[in-house]
């Protein structure tokens, strides 16, 4: 498809319909009353445990690129991907870091092309998913961002990458934390309420029946005073004493009978389902996990449902930019390698059946290959 017809650099304003004004007047407001934006959703302790779970993860694999030989077998090869910032940018697990934080919150990654002078890709440069803005025109991407400066330029789909999450259009990701607007805004509902709970201290609540007619102005006298004495947290737990003869009845109730406890442990059951995360892994120790019972199983469980099909995604669209015949790849075998007495056992079986020397078995476990006399002697010996 042929580009379409340049057009000069503008400078407009935000439309009020634009759907990036919603995060920056604080987000979208969710059925609890409570606006939901990236920053507020990450003031919940489960979903930034989730986000940096996630993105910390994938940001450890390394981002290899890789050829095919004739032979079917791959070989990693060197590429732009092994500082994908370039030289002058972010450190290559910051910039994935990034990619997964822009997903995960926003529903979308984008990047600047930065070329070299005969036009070869030398890496691309993050920018903050809120300060673009999508188009589609002629069946083409063009994007709209809002520079340092103040103004919006308009950029082409070869100027830069996106990488998009989950689509309804198939040109845009949905933002994860606008879709679950209305299950985070309830739990961050929770835990403003558990705030103020606490914040008023014992007496948070009560009806005080005095024996005497007090009038308007004692009356205001008495609650100043039972304020003063029994309110807020450092007078929580202490003895007050008001010189009147009153009936104190506090509606005031502890956390767990509020089911202030368990809101809050369902609001973690919730978040680990929309970012795919086990529960055990957000400190929910009475749950159980259906990845497996070991660690090694866990952590397989974790790297095919949660993290691959992220990582699946993002390989498709890198892969794209590189030359024909390569392609990149994360290597999760540091993440879903087995206990070293396993290994050990599973590569003793594949070199005595024949699948393996005992040079590539060494490769695996990172070992140099054994002098030549030495590798015919214990392939010999391997022999069944």
């Amino acid at each position: 498809m042929p580009d379409p017809p340049y057009e000069p650099p503008e400078t407009r304003n935000w439309s009020i319909r634009d759907p990036q004004i919603v995060t920056l007047f604080g987000g979208a407001p969710s059925l609890a009353g409570v606006s939901v934006n990236d920053r507020s959703a990450l003031g919940l302790s489960a979903v930034y445990r989730c986000v940096s779970l996630i993105s910390g993860s994938i940001a450890s694999l390394p981002l290899r690129t890789v050829v095919t030989n004739a032979d079917g077998t791959t070989q990693r090869t060197a590429s732009w991907l092994d500082d994908p910032a370039g030289p002058d940018g972010v450190t290559g697990f910051e910039w994935v870091e990034f990619l997964m934080v822009s997903l995960l919150l926003h529903g979308n990654a984008y990047f600047f092309q930065q070329r070299g002078g005969a036009l070869q890709l030398l890496g691309l440069q993050p920018i903050p998913p809120q300060c673009v803005g999508v188009e589609v025109k002629n069946g083409r991407k063009l994007y709209r961002v809002q520079l340092d400066n103040g103004q919006t330029k308009q950029f082409t789909d070869r100027e830069i990458v996106h990488i998009p999450g989950i689509s309804l259009d198939g040109y845009t990701g949905v933002s994860p934390i606008q879709i679950a607007k209305n299950s985070l805004g309830q739990a961050i509902a929770t835990e403003r309420s558990a705030t103020r709970l606490f914040q008023n201290g014992l007496l948070s609540s009560a009806i005080v029946t005095p024996e005497d007619t007090l009038t308007e102005d004692e009356a205001t006298a008495v609650k100043e005073a039972l304020d003063r004495k029994a309110g807020g947290e450092t007078n929580a737990g202490g003895i007050s004493v008001i010189n009147r003869k009153l009936k104190v009845t506090p509606w005031s109730i502890d956390p767990e009978s509020a089911q202030f406890l368990e809101s809050r442990a369902f609001a973690v059951d919730e978040v680990s389902r929309w970012f795919g995360i086990p529960p055990h892994l957000l400190g929910q120790t009475e749950k159980q996990t259906s990845f497996g019972a070991g660690l090694s199983e866990q952590n397989r469980g974790y790297a095919k449902y949660t993290l691959e099909p992220w990582t699946r995604r993002i390989e498709a669209r890198l892969t794209r930019l590189l030359p024909e015949g390569r392609k990149a790849e994360f290597d999760f075998r540091s993440l879903v390698s087995p206990d070293p007495e396993a290994e050990i056992s599973l590569l003793i079986a594949q070199t005595q059946a024949g699948l393996l020397t005992n040079a590539e078995a060494r490769a695996i476990l990172n070992r140099p290959p054994l002098p030549d006399s030495q590798e015919q002697e214990q392939n010999n010996e391997t022999q069944p």
